[in-house]
């Protein structure tokens, strides 16, 4: 799909392409991606690159063409309703007066980003602007999700409290992937901010909003940092509370073995083919018993005073 968006106190769709606005592609097709190259003359490697999702950031200057490749976050919904996220690539080529972002699905974040410029009446967003312009709303995106993140630790954390389930173990892990993904992606696109930077000595910019997505990138990178590390302390300690309850178990079930092991052995001695002299007593029966429940009386006692149990 082709869009055209103009930028004038918040961005407006319109027919067709003009001077300084905005191209929006997602999910293109084979003709519309021949019908960009026709009439702009693109790099297509830089376009058929973000098809790859594993693709990583980075910028460059190729025939004129300013083009950068960052990663945004991306929330799937999978067919049980669970949620998990993801980071995806995409490519921005900037030339005089033509600005075209491709990405090969429609993130949520591209819709939101237009709701605000419309909101907010920002003014006209252009060439290399617009590229800090997506930092700066994907480093957003990416602490809205890192929040959902948080609060489902949160739930998962209060579930492990009264019953450690495998389903909540295995959430946590799926959300320690998420972070993985989340923390090498935002890392890969400070460096490219930094080089950005670097290349945009000698042009004009915007210079505050340039330092905001900085700002909000190095945050959002902190704070999946933070949280990732919160989630491995849990881990580990989830970890080893399941070894100390299964090794409180295990110390039971001996405990258990033991004192029931006492029975056996009276009644394994007494019960021997031998003269014993209990032969002919009446009691014999009822006294074998009683010093059974004696002994196992006096190992319970002995036990629970070492604390075995």
């Amino acid at each position: 799909m082709i869009e055209y968006w103009k930028c004038e106190r918040g961005f407006k769709k319109i027919e067709q392409w003009e001077p300084d606005s905005w191209i929006l592609v997602t999910q293109p097709d084979s003709e519309e991606l021949a019908h960009l190259e026709e009439q702009f003359t693109l790099p297509m490697d830089y376009v058929h690159d973000v098809e790859d999702l594993g693709e990583r950031p980075r910028i460059d200057l190729d025939e004129g063409w300013f083009t950068a490749i960052l990663r945004i976050p991306d929330k799937i919904i999978d067919e049980d309703g669970e949620i998990s996220f993801s980071t995806r690539p995409m490519t921005v080529l900037i030339r005089d007066h033509v600005a075209i972002s491709v990405c090969w699905f429609r993130p949520e974040m591209i819709d939101d980003f237009i709701q605000y410029s419309n909101r907010k009446q920002i003014p006209a967003r252009k060439g290399v602007d617009l590229i800090s312009t997506f930092f700066l709303s994907s480093s957003v995106w990416f602490l809205r999700y890192l929040k959902i993140m948080n609060q489902k630790m949160e739930q998962i954390e209060d579930a492990l409290e009264k019953s450690m389930d495998n389903d909540e173990l295995l959430a946590m892990m799926r959300i320690e992937k998420d972070l993985v993904f989340f923390i090498t992606s935002l890392r890969g696109n400070e460096v490219v901010l930094v080089r950005f930077k670097r290349i945009l000595t000698g042009i004009q910019f915007d210079e505050d909003l340039l330092e905001d997505a900085g700002i909000e990138l190095h945050q959002a990178y902190s704070t999946a940092n933070i949280y990732s590390e919160i989630l491995e302390r849990q881990r580990e300690a989830y970890a080893s509370i399941i070894t100390n309850n299964l090794n409180t178990v295990m110390q039971r079930l001996t405990v258990i073995t033991l004192i029931l092991m006492l029975p056996a052995c009276v009644s394994g001695f007494l019960g021997m083919n031998v003269t014993n002299g209990l032969e002919t007593w009446p009691f014999a029966f009822p006294a074998i018993i009683g010093l059974t429940i004696l002994i196992c009386a006096a190992a319970y006692i002995a036990l629970k005073k070492r604390k075995m149990f």
